[in-house]
């Protein structure tokens, strides 16, 4: 079934550009690139609007278009990362002190994350999220978003950006110990008493 109406519909898209330009800039980290993700799935949008079954929200059907076009995006220009980026996430992570004892269990028990289920449903999380994720180092940020966000696989990141399983398995530790770090200190931190 077609959209209703076609100029609602174009309305409705145009509506949603500055939440897609976000998603992109949060996947790509890059602005031109981001623009070129949300140009490109605006104008398959309106190219096809009654490949819009109305099954989904419209919202979550033009996520969709996004996330392949950043794949796509993602492949083009993988490699263009900076050696500086790189070279900063190869670096030890600061956070590895904090986190572990020299017998590799926590130094600290994790924060009572309540139910992060409930959580993830939360607009206000989904803001502390993102500004987590955007604070990462360049190159972690895009292997975590890769992995999580766009669930690529082990496969075809090591593939489209040239790493071992292993390096990227590190960097995916580095991001998730970070996102953990800053989550618990800007989400599930309880005040203090006083």
């Amino acid at each position: 079934m077609p959209p209703s109406s076609v100029p609602d519909f174009e309305q409705q898209i145009v509506d949603l550009h500055d939440y897609l330009l976000k998603f992109a800039h949060l996947q790509l980290r890059n602005p031109t690139w981001a623009e070129d993700a949300v140009s490109e799935t605006v104008m398959a949008a309106l190219a096809r609007p009654q490949a819009f079954a109305q099954r989904s929200q419209l919202k979550s059907w033009l996520v969709g278009i996004l996330k392949h076009k950043i794949i796509d995006l993602l492949r083009q220009h993988g490699r263009e990362v900076s050696s500086s980026a790189a070279s900063e996430d190869d670096e030890t992570d600061p956070l590895d002190w904090i986190a572990y004892q020299t017998d590799g269990h926590f130094t600290e028990a994790p924060a009572d994350w309540g139910n992060p289920e409930q959580d993830l449903r939360s607009r206000q999380f989904m803001v502390i999220m993102e500004a987590c994720a955007s604070k990462l180092p360049t190159m972690q940020g895009r292997l975590f978003l890769m992995r999580e966000w766009l669930e690529l696989s082990v496969e075809d990141i090591c593939k489209d950006l040239n790493l071992t399983p292993t390096n990227l398995y590190v960097q995916l530790h580095r991001a998730r110990l970070r996102l953990r770090v800053c989550l618990e200190l800007n989400w599930f931190a309880k005040p203090a008493t006083p």
